[in-house]
């Protein structure tokens, strides 16, 4: 599950991006949105947090969230932590459901190493909260304008997977969070690679090629 956490900025949004450690098993160096591998203890944390185990993706969002950045949240909304404790341990009202607005899911093509199928999810964080990045998983964490993290990756200075590149984008029509929190994110086809050899988005074949068109879930 993946989070696109979002708070309003002058002429729009920013977005709370991160740089996966170079030490990472997926994606290292990469900007990337909060977000993880589902775990066996997100079902009990969903019927927990949200009555039921159906939300096992909602949990682990907002579990995710809260270890890589030390952000929770809650009922009242979006709070910094210390960190000291695993989110299950931490005592807070839980958002309801809806809190977390799924705007988009995608699914990685069989050819690359690491495959993932991930729901992303859009919540709202007021103003002066700041992410604590754990240094383990996550290098770096800072708000963005959507604009300026694409302009970036064309200077080679933030490498972004193609689902990044895509919500990246229709982020930056967003005037305001609840344009964001409204958004549907399709998945669609990478173009093809151009004369310069540039691929907008990194999706990668084992043997280093260029990607081909994505493949359907």
């Amino acid at each position: 599950a993946t989070v696109i956490v979002a708070r309003p900025a002058h002429g729009g949004v920013e977005v709370l991006v991160e740089r996966r450690a170079e030490g990472s098993r997926f994606a290292p160096g990469f900007v990337v949105f909060p977000g993880g591998l589902l775990e066996p203890g997100d079902g009990a944390l969903a019927l927990k947090w949200f009555g039921g185990g159906a939300e096992a993706l909602r949990a682990c969002a907002l579990r995710e969230l809260h270890e890589e950045t030390g952000l929770l949240l809650t009922a009242s909304g979006l709070i910094q932590t210390r960190r000291e404790s695993p989110v299950s341990e931490v005592p807070f009202e839980p958002p309801e459901p809806s809190a977390l607005v799924e705007v988009g899911r995608w699914v990685a093509p069989e050819f690359l190493a690491v495959r993932f199928d991930a729901s992303f999810f859009a919540i709202e964080a007021p103003a002066g909260v700041e992410p604590y990045p754990d240094g383990t998983e996550i290098d770096q964490a800072w708000w963005a304008l959507p604009s300026d993290v694409v302009t970036a990756s064309t200077r080679s200075e933030a490498p972004l997977m193609w689902p990044t590149l895509v919500s990246l984008e229709r982020l930056a029509e967003c005037a305001s969070v609840e344009e964001v929190l409204a958004l549907r994110i399709d998945q669609i086809h990478p173009p093809p690679l151009g004369e310069s050899g540039d691929l907008r988005g990194a999706w990668q074949r084992p043997e280093g090629s260029p990607a081909g068109p994505l493949q359907e879930p």
